[in-house]
């Protein structure tokens, strides 16, 4: 067997069922090998390792064994949890102490999931990068502002991380860090406890080490029984290639990998076709800022009344200024022309089951003042579909890149089938 910390959770669930290990075991691995790795990677802004094994051995002692029972599972910073601080990645709420959990922790809980501790997120889950650096490159980001999230399952800390995305918070540092990433349909996972960025686009992101990973979690999630993947990997999906109207902001290589893999996909069996997105998403990028911009200093308010000095000039000049700055007409206007968007992309999906796109622009750049390009992800989030980031390339430095695969609303589970179709013929 591998070692425990580089299971996988469902590797990891199968093994305490066959007590050829214990939940305490996979927690000490985990915390081992997090004792070792944490002061390069930074991963984590809160972790006890006494609390970690209490929860262990309180799995071990009992009887009720859930679908997620044994799992270490790492929590964004902005996601409340009874036992832990939770930050918001601000020193203005630094030692603050939730009362109850948020509903994915404690949906967690309830499945058997061990909470690891809380990870780095960047200021409010947004463009001020927190300590975290990238797990193969500590000169380089790991991207956001999930960070610390992607650092720890991509440095195999833990099998499972909880993020959020409002942009591309999820997908992009899941793709440098050489993760599964996935952001759900909006509306399907619940944010009650969450910090909310921007309620019109914000969706709570999982990440793996695999896609059945993911679609047990997203189960756990939802508050359902799980309903394992099919035992046998679907026909060749259809597949439209997207190369979306940032393409050219696509590192050379990437361009490259992407056409080789589109390519590869049709030798496969895979009806592989190219889709050109509507003209009318050619401002979907300035709609989505000035949503996100308005929803954001909106939510803020309390922070800027008593802390504002305490607020990074990154976000001042950046999000905080465009959302203070950005009329309720001209944000009602940019909320209807995404709401045309989500209809129109409604229509692209008729003869394809997934899009193949970008993950994010390449390689996770050098530098850690900022998180990278997130338009690659802009235009999903703002249409609320469903995405998942593969780690399947890698680029000139020998650093993940990503592919993403995008489905239809509401066709989550084809999003799975199709990228175990595509990991199949790839990896």
């Amino acid at each position: 067997m591998k070692p425990l910390n580089q299971l996988t959770a469902g590797e990891i669930v199968a093994a305490i069922a066959a007590q050829k290990t214990t939940a305490e075991a996979v927690a000490r691995a985990c915390l081992d090998h997090i004792a070792t790795r944490e002061p390069q990677v930074e991963a984590w802004q809160f972790l006890d390792p006494d609390l970690v094994l209490k929860q262990a051995r309180a799995l071990d002692a009992g009887g009720t064994v859930g679908p997620l029972h044994g799992v270490p599972v790492a929590i964004k910073d902005i996601i409340d949890t009874a036992d832990m601080p939770t930050e918001y990645g601000t020193p203005i709420h630094k030692g603050h102490r939730p009362r109850i959990d948020a509903a994915v922790v404690a949906l967690t809980r309830r499945a058997g999931g061990i909470i690891m501790g809380k990870t780095v997120t960047t200021e409010f889950a947004n463009r001020h990068p927190g300590k975290t650096r990238h797990p193969r490159d500590p000169s380089r980001t790991p991207g956001g502002s999930s960070s610390g999230s992607a650092a720890a399952v991509g440095d195999q800390m833990v099998p499972l991380a909880v993020g959020t995305q409002t942009t591309g918070s999820t997908i992009r540092p899941a793709a440098f860090c050489g993760c599964v990433g996935y952001r759900p349909t909006w509306g399907d996972i619940r944010c009650h406890g969450v910090m909310e960025a921007a309620g019109s686009v914000d969706t709570v992101g999982l990440i793996a080490r695999s896609v059945e990973d993911i679609a047990l979690y997203r189960d756990v999630l939802l508050g359902v029984a799980p309903t394992p993947l099919a035992a046998t990997i679907m026909q060749a999906p259809r597949i439209g290639f997207c190369r979306t109207p940032f393409w050219g902001q696509c590192e050379p290589y990437t361009q490259q990998a992407l056409e080789a893999c589109a390519t590869k996909l049709a030798q496969a069996g895979a009806t592989v076709t190219e889709v050109t997105l509507p003209d009318e998403f050619g401002r979907i990028d300035d709609a989505h800022r000035w949503v996100s911009s308005f929803e954001f200093a909106r939510n803020r308010a309390w922070e800027i009344n008593h802390h504002y000095e305490m607020i990074s000039e990154t976000l001042r000049n950046n999000r905080l200024k465009d959302g203070l700055a950005c009329s309720f007409e001209q944000y009602r206007e940019a909320r209807s022309y995404l709401a045309r968007c989500r209809r129109l992309l409604h229509d692209v999906f008729n003869n394809c089951d997934v899009l193949l796109t970008p993950s994010a622009a390449g390689e996770a750049p050098v530098g850690l003042n900022a998180t990278g390009n997130a338009n690659h992800s802009l235009i999903w989030t703002s249409t609320h579909v469903p995405c998942m980031t593969l780690p399947l390339f890698s680029g000139p430095n020998g650093l993940p890149v990503g592919a993403q695969l995008i489905a239809a609303r509401n066709n989550d589970r084809l999003l799975f089938e199709a990228a175990r179709w595509v990991w199949a013929n790839l990896k």
